[in-house]
């Protein structure tokens, strides 16, 4: 009784506060016990079954040698990439469960109003089981962000290049 005492005027409210308490605490278990583990699982083996993973990526006004069209071949590697095993690891390391790695900028993003340049991407095929066609610019920030996010599969260029 010395707790409810000390809630004063507010002590009638003492068993309601318990009782959602307990419901909110209640309520957290099924979802904690039903996922261990945050992280998104990595993309199953059963996804790349059908022959592994191809893309094509043709480069325009990139300049010099960037500029072509070249196939990747990943799981296994190869294709007329010059850094076919660099452009698969950087697909992967930007793979995420539920989430498309090669996705537009949302069109609700505030970018940066910053010119990269003319290049332009566009890479078609197929990753972890799902069609990709996916077109890439660097005609603000959110769209350099995204190009710069998947070189080596895209060229390095601007002034880091």
């Amino acid at each position: 009784m010395l707790q409810v005492t000390r809630l004063g005027r507010f002590a009638r409210f003492a068993p309601l506060l318990v009782g959602v308490g307990s419901a909110v605490a209640l309520s957290a278990v099924p979802v904690a016990a039903a996922s261990p583990s945050l992280a998104p699982p990595p993309v199953r083996d059963e996804d790349r079954a059908r022959g592994g993973d191809h893309l094509t990526v043709t480069v325009r006004n990139a300049g010099g040698a960037a500029d072509g069209t070249y196939e990747v071949d990943c799981h296994p590697g190869g294709g007329s990439h010059p850094d076919a095993g660099g452009a698969c690891a950087v697909v992967e390391r930007n793979t995420r469960w539920g989430k498309d790695a090669f996705a537009a900028v949302p069109g609700d993003s505030v970018c940066t109003m910053q010119y990269g340049g003319p290049a332009t991407a566009h890479v078609t095929g197929t990753w972890a089981g799902r069609p990709v066609d996916a077109r890439f610019d660097r005609s603000n920030g959110c769209e350099i962000g995204r190009w710069d996010r998947l070189v080596p599969l895209l060229p390095k260029v601007g002034r880091h290049a």
